[in-house]
């Protein structure tokens, strides 16, 4: 099952696997293989952006080769791992790059930016310049969706195709952006740091809970180790988030766009789906049965093969 994987064992003669030092210790606790798998290949690129003049250490994942290059982008208070089943499968057949958006994840957290949907955006134009540099299939999960959907009307030679998984763009930003004035702020970051918070939400995503393995809740919350991750998400939910796009403002999306929905998500509730398939002319809607919030984590085989069907 291990064969390739950097491993070591300590004095009981236990597996010990090798992380990337930049990850936190608890990264160790990971059980999960495909999560082990995927944490060990985070690679560390430091960018160089207008919103702060020392380059910002980005954390991402490279895998395979060929084909257009297929660029994942994580949900709300996430990271790369919430890839840990797809990425895989679509790395098996083509070139496919995860990024941690700026604020989130394992990208540093600088205490002189202003965390928003418009730094956002402007630090995954410099990694995708950066690194990247051609045309690529952008997939968007959850929030990540949002964060695609505005990619791709800024920067709109960056996108050959668009790929949105159960995505948010056509509801107003959350209600805690209300609260985050102190006290308060401090108190709503630390209430969803609650490991039974946390459990919750993960439960809410999953229709089929068997799914839900024993580490999935150490996956959704390894980042909030990294320094800095609170107040970085309280400036972020502060600034409103991702806001509600106008229907005609969607409309503008040239690309092919691919809408893959779950349809038993409980997060966001279906009527989305349709919707973002009516606004954009050159899109198709697959709804992925018996499936939650997140597909890619759900049902990641036959997510891939949509994906993968999709590429032009």
């Amino acid at each position: 099952m291990w064969e390739g994987k950097n491993i070591i064992f300590n004095e009981y003669g236990k597996i010990r696997f090798m992380f990337p030092s930049f990850l936190p210790k608890a990264v160790e606790q990971l059980t999960e293989p495909a999560a082990i798998a995927l944490a060990q290949s985070v690679q560390l690129q430091a960018i160089a952006t207008p919103l702060t003049n020392q380059p910002i250490n980005t954390t991402y994942v490279h895998q395979g080769s060929g084909g257009v290059p297929i660029l994942l982008i994580h949900g709300f208070d996430s990271s790369v791992l919430e890839f840990r089943r797809l990425l895989p499968l679509l790395a098996a057949e083509n070139e496919t790059w995860a990024v941690d958006l700026l604020g989130f994840g394992f990208t540093d957290r600088g205490a002189d930016i202003q965390y928003s949907s418009t730094a956002i955006k402007t630090h995954l134009y410099y990694f995708w310049k950066t690194l990247i540099n051609q045309p690529v299939i952008l997939l968007g999960a959850s929030m990540g969706g949002a964060a695609a959907i505005d990619f791709t009307l800024t920067y709109p030679e960056a996108v050959k195709q668009l790929v949105l998984i159960d995505s948010a763009g056509l509801q107003g930003g959350s209600l805690a952006s209300k609260l985050m004035f102190p006290p308060l702020d401090y108190l709503a970051s630390e209430f969803l740091r609650s490991p039974k918070v946390r459990d919750r939400i993960c439960r809410a995503a999953y229709k089929s809970q068997e799914l839900l393995l024993a580490d999935s809740v150490d996956c959704a919350a390894l980042h909030l180790q990294m320094p800095n991750w609170s107040k970085a998400l309280i400036a972020f939910t502060k600034s409103g988030g991702y806001r509600a796009f106008k229907f005609k403002k969607i409309a503008e999306i040239m690309q092919p766009t691919l809408i893959l929905w779950g349809d038993n998500d409980k997060i966001l509730g279906t009527k989305d789906a349709s919707r973002f398939k009516r606004a954009i002319s050159h899109s198709q809607l697959i709804w992925i049965k018996d499936c939650g919030h997140i597909p890619h984590l759900e049902q990641p085989q036959i997510t891939a093969e949509h994906i993968l069907a999709f590429r032009s």
